[in-house]
């Protein structure tokens, strides 16, 4: 069947060929019965060599395809074999190219999207046991809603995306399941170098949350004082023999931390590198921590146990060098506007000393409009971090009352007069108008989010110190986001902090510096004096010996 369909293709190729070109046209042909049966059997010997050819991207040929093709027709005989022929053939292909299951190579392992994706399954998924708990869901919930969070955001351009702020939201409803959380709120996120960290900002009931930093503070103090006796031995023998210098250096007096619930520590945080991932809880941060992270510049690189190396050495690893910094930016820019908090009734006179508010519930909200003109619609409603690391300043040169001696009460009473004087920074709900600027660079930047139909838009809030950090405002409704690589403006090229010079080795004195040889001149001169001094003293001594016996 073959040899005749190129015998006719053939012939036809010829009868164009020579029509076109005008030939004299050829009404019979008178072709011997050898010479076509040869012909036949070349032509076909060359479509099959055709078809036998490897393909180079699968290494199959068309002729062996076809006959495994018929012969899977000729057994299975189904209806309608010209309709699913096409599909025959692409099932024939996939069963070829399967991997075979007796190999010895190991199968690949699977990607890191794909375990990803398995772990954020169990997102969207529901507990067996929390199937009758929608009615209490919808009364009452500790979790801010991400999602209108995410709406008004995205006005103002602003945002991970509609998908990833779902699975936030989905995540940190996991987080609020397993932890007991008063409230929740999505921070933010920070980037890193490998990965990321999504924050989540939580605070615990009065009374929870505290003994797992307590095991962790005494984990760590084991850990310090557990050291081998054999050590011990051998330094002991060691100061005996030849006892160590004595260094008379004193250390200044470090600054205690602010406890749970108060200043810098009064929420707690989580982060986690995606959705679906593990929360991990922040340690509480301390004034040194703060103190150095201002000293710094380095770029997060997701993982927490890695080593924060820098000048001067940061007390701690990056897990505590992201709460210092998620402390800084929350101080800075976390705003609200005017009105929407106000102060209790049961507070003291003194704004300065004041660490908490309560929600306006007659606040009505201000015209967008002017929010996005004046920054006095805008307050901070998280305490200012002072020069010390903390949010209330404490005397750290003030001694106990067991460190003072009975005999010492008029040292003490010049000491009283020296004291330092308190710091104390802006108080809660200052307007944003009051914030200093850097190198001429105004703090905040305010827009509202579309021009077009002004009628329907909200007022946004950029940090400039903070790049990163906005808000928004629109009736009674606001909101803070950061979004950013953690790293403060400086306006100004960074200069790592300069090293001290070095210190003397020993205390230098007339006893034990090296004298300059006196020349020739000076030698003669002092012999001299010396010669007058004693002729001196001879001549007073013979006038007293005179005197005493004319006595």
């Amino acid at each position: 069947m073959l040899i005749e369909i190129c015998h006719k293709k053939k012939l036809k190729k010829y009868t164009v060929l020579i029509s076109r070109r005008q030939f004299v046209s050829f009404t019979k042909m008178e072709i011997t019965e050898e010479a076509l049966n040869s012909e036949r059997l070349q032509a076909a010997a060359r479509f099959k060599a055709f078809m036998m050819k490897n393909s180079t991207k699968t290494n199959l040929n068309l002729y062996d395809h076809l006959v495994r093709l018929l012969t899977k027709v000729m057994d299975e005989r189904p209806e309608n074999a010209v309709d699913v022929i096409e599909d025959m053939s692409r099932e024939l292909k996939g069963s070829i190219l399967q991997e075979k299951q007796d190999t010895l190579r190991d199968s690949p392992s699977s990607s890191a999207a794909l375990l990803l994706a398995e772990q954020q399954k169990a997102l969207f998924t529901r507990a067996a046991g929390d199937e009758g708990d929608h009615e209490e869901d919808l009364v009452e919930s500790t979790l801010a809603n991400v999602a209108e969070l995410a709406f008004f955001f995205e006005q103002a351009g602003v945002g991970l995306g509609r998908e990833e702020m779902h699975r936030v939201f989905l995540a940190l409803k996991q987080l609020v399941d397993s932890q007991c959380l008063l409230r929740c709120r999505f921070w933010g996120k920070i980037f890193g170098t490998h990965s990321n960290y999504l924050v989540a900002e939580g605070e615990f009931r009065e009374g929870e949350g505290e003994e797992e930093e307590g095991t962790e503070q005494t984990h760590e103090d084991e850990e310090r004082e557990e050291e081998p006796e054999e050590d011990k031995d051998e330094t002991e023998l060691v100061e005996a023999a030849d006892p160590p210098p004595k260094s008379t250096y004193k250390p200044p007096p470090p600054v205690p931390k602010e406890e749970n619930h108060t200043g810098v520590n009064k929420y707690t945080y989580f982060v986690c590198q995606e959705p679906g991932m593990p929360w991990v809880r922040l340690p509480m941060v301390t004034p040194a921590q703060i103190t150095v992270a201002r000293q710094i510049r380095r770029f997060f690189t997701g993982r927490l146990d890695a080593p924060v190396v820098s000048y001067p050495p940061f007390p701690g690893n990056e897990t505590n060098y992201l709460r210092a910094q998620i402390a800084r930016i929350s101080a800075g820019t976390h705003v609200s506007p005017l009105g929407f908090y106000q102060f209790g009734e049961d507070e003291g006179e003194d704004d300065g000393l004041r660490d908490s508010y309560e929600e306006n519930p007659n606040f009505e909200g201000i015209n967008v409009n002017e929010m996005a003109e004046s920054l006095n619609l805008w307050v901070h409603h998280v305490q200012h971090i002072l020069t010390q690391g903390r949010c209330v300043w404490v005397n750290v040169t003030k001694k106990s009352a067991d460190d003072v001696d009975e005999d010492a009460e008029d040292e003490e009473r010049e000491e009283e007069s020296d004291e330092p004087e308190p710091e104390v920074g802006p108080p809660l709900l200052t307007p944003l108008s009051e914030d200093s600027k850097i190198n001429d660079t105004l703090p905040w930047s305010t827009m509202i989010s579309s021009n077009l139909i002004p009628q329907f838009s909200i007022a946004v809030l950029r940090s400039n110190l903070w790049p990163g950090a906005y808000a928004y405002a629109s009736g009674r409704k606001f909101g803070n986001i950061y979004i950013g690589w953690g790293m403060k403006y400086i306006g100004e090229a960074y200069t790592p902090t300069i090293l001290p010079p070095p210190q003397n080795e020993y205390p230098s004195g007339p006893e034990i510096t090296e004298a300059l040889d006196p020349s020739v001149e000076e030698e003669q001169a002092l012999k001299a004096a010396l010669e007058e001094q004693t002729e001196a003293l001879d001549e007073t001594e013979d006038l007293e010996e005179d005197e005493e016996e004319d006595d």
